[in-house]
């Protein structure tokens, strides 16, 4: 059994059942997975077995015993896959636009797990229960850009916390429909689920959610920006930016009607949202030393760029 590990529950009291908080404080754990944990009395608050529905208080000790992992359902599949960073502890990779992270219903095989199950060959982190790479945070499917994977236990928890911790700095870059004013700005509106589709995210009662951003170009109805993350809530992002009146190009979901004008204003078929991780910033596990990842623009992201720049007056070279 992996060693267990503690969370004491700081100043002031979250507002929330403690299933909930340990799944932000575990970004890398499934829901499913904290609640086995729970039924199966590996939980305890200050040494007690706990309840989903506890609501931690200040200086609480949460400890959770992870189970010998089992084996992965998911198979190894020769995937290739660009490398940015690796070592025994962890690897960082570009994930491609079009890759699912986890298998799951409509994806159960070419994921990023099943690619990534070939790839260590053995070398896994087992949190949660099941022997798989330590997947310590997500990008969305359509998203490109840097991802960094645990591959034992504990690179896989120490990651977790500073992601919980806000201990990295994410930054994007996005397409997005529309001028967007000034030179940047600060988007400060909590994230839920939404209220009629559940497998949407909006701005209302919710988490806490933060997103700064500056201008880097001004295309043809749309804008290039810098983006970065202060907080890590599903979809921030794209709904940040939703709503702020500039969806993400190419995201039908939170902007289909900007998309639709987008496009026929321009001529310009945006393949994907135009999302891309484009650097991230953490400590190494192990050694404590700062890291730096960088991804390169997919060519899908280049391209778009180049359809939506301002073309040059007839009869003028472009720079």
């Amino acid at each position: 059994m992996t060693p267990p590990s503690q969370i004491t529950v700081g100043q002031p009291a979250p507002a929330e059942r403690l299933d909930a908080f340990l799944r932000a404080q575990l970004p890398g754990t499934s829901r499913g997975a904290i609640q086995r944990l729970l039924s199966q009395g590996l939980i305890r608050v200050n040494g007690r077995a706990a309840k989903p529905s506890h609501h931690p208080r200040p200086g609480e000790v949460i400890t959770l015993s992870w189970p010998q992992a089992q084996p992965s359902a998911a198979g190894p599949e020769d995937i290739p896959l660009e490398i940015l960073y690796e070592d025994d502890d962890l690897l960082a990779l570009n994930k491609p636009p079009g890759l699912v992270v986890h298998p799951a219903a409509g994806h159960p095989a070419h994921t990023l797990v099943n690619a990534l199950l070939h790839h260590c060959a053995g070398r896994l982190s087992g949190i949660g229960g099941v022997a798989r790479p330590g997947i310590v945070h997500r990008l969305d499917k359509e998203t490109s850009g840097c991802l960094v994977v645990a591959k034992n236990d504990a690179a896989h928890l120490h990651l977790s916390a500073q992601f919980a911790a806000r201990q990295t700095q994410k930054t994007y870059q996005a397409i997005v429909c529309g001028c967007v004013p000034g030179p940047g700005g600060e988007i400060d509106a909590p994230i839920s689920r939404h209220r009629d589709d559940r497998k949407r995210m909006a701005v209302g009662k919710g988490r806490a959610a933060r997103t700064s951003f500056r201008v880097l170009e001004r295309l043809r109805g749309a804008t290039l920006l810098e983006v970065q993350l202060h907080t890590g809530r599903t979809h921030q992002i794209r709904v940040h930016f939703q709503h702020l009146g500039h969806p993400v190009a190419g995201d039908l979901v939170y902007g289909r009607r900007h998309n639709a004008h987008l496009r026929q204003t321009t001529g310009c078929v945006v393949p994907r949202q135009m999302l891309h991780a484009r650097k991230l910033i953490l400590s190494h596990p192990r050694t404590g030393r700062p890291l730096v990842f960088e991804a390169p623009l997919p060519p899908d992201f280049a391209n778009t760029l180049s359809l939506l720049r301002p073309k040059p007056p007839a009869g003028r070279p472009a720079d």
